[in-house]
């Protein structure tokens, strides 16, 4: 598998890993988190957006569509995710720029290519690659080809995951990496589930095995109005953590980035207009962690 599909390649990136950092972010996620800053992670299709303020109504996106997936219901642009084919023949036609794509294939080889520009920058700040998503380990043979060529250039590897991910897989995948950025979202499975759409005993059996493997784990809880962000939540989140072994936890206040793209896209937003987190809002909830031993920082 020499190509993937990548929604975004950040560079100069210093909250995914150690030193400065190029994040590539791969498209595709088994999750469905109602926070989500990063919908147009979820699909493991390319995706198009829609942007009202751009549009002219000229409706030649319309007219482009080989596929006939998109259509204008009273003076909306809508994109039928089953219908469209990715061919982005419509954001290239459209002259208002009110269609963007998210999603594009790229081979190895130019990826590999940019993150080889800011390896001074690696070298002199201890940093380097983070793959992240979506879930990082959505595309595991691509992945696979893509550190392999990473790591003949002898760069810091680390990967962003919910976990959630087939136990044969994680296990081949999880030792690649240098530092594995592992999310930790609930200790109960069944708020687990309400949140994520997913149940939780996977994810904690996969953070196990690459705790007792050695391998060099951070875990990172976001920090979600109505849904962690309890003392009674932090407490037993720091159970948990502290029963696995682990000795360190990021916490990820809860922020309103990605509000704006579910506009786009036409998605409901379960966090609409719900205030965002700061450090000095989660003292408490920080104690917590502290109190169990645990070295808590944001």
């Amino acid at each position: 598998m020499t190509k993937g599909l990548i929604f975004n390649i950040q560079k100069f990136s210093i909250h995914d890993g150690p030193g400065i950092r190029t994040t590539i972010f791969l498209k595709g996620c088994p999750l469905r988190c109602k926070w989500c800053a990063n919908p147009e992670s979820q699909s493991a299709n390319v995706q198009i957006l829609w942007d009202q303020k751009k549009c002219v109504q000229c409706l030649q996106c319309v007219k482009s569509c080989m596929h006939q997936a998109i259509s204008c219901r009273e003076e909306e642009i809508h994109i039928d995710e089953e219908l469209c084919q990715g061919c982005l023949n419509c954001v290239s036609t459209c002259l208002q720029s009110a269609l963007s794509n998210e999603g594009e294939t790229k081979e190895i080889e130019e990826i590999v290519r940019i993150a080889l520009q800011d390896k001074d920058f690696y070298e002199e700040s201890g940093g380097g690659i983070t793959i992240s998503g979506g879930e990082g380990m959505s595309q595991p043979d691509f992945l696979k080809e893509l550190v392999k060529e990473l790591k003949n250039h002898n760069l810091h590897l680390a990967i962003e995951t919910t976990g959630y991910i087939p136990k044969e897989t994680f296990h081949e995948l999880a030792p690649l990496f240098d530092l594995l950025l592992f999310d930790v979202k609930h200790y109960d499975t069944n708020r687990h589930f309400e949140g994520t759409g997913v149940h939780n005993e996977q994810i904690i059996n996969n953070l196990k095995w690459a705790f007792h493997q050695g391998l060099e784990i951070l875990p990172r809880i976001p920090v979600i109005p109505s849904f962690n962000n309890s003392i009674q939540d932090a407490a037993g989140l720091a159970s948990l953590l502290t029963e696995i072994g682990l000795k360190k936890v990021q916490l990820l206040p809860f922020h309103q980035f990605g509000e704006r793209k579910y506009e786009m896209m036409h998605k409901e937003y379960a966090y609409k207009n719900v205030k965002a987190l700061q450090k000095e809002d989660l003292t408490e909830y920080q104690n917590e962690f502290i109190k169990k031993g645990l070295d808590c920082f944001f």
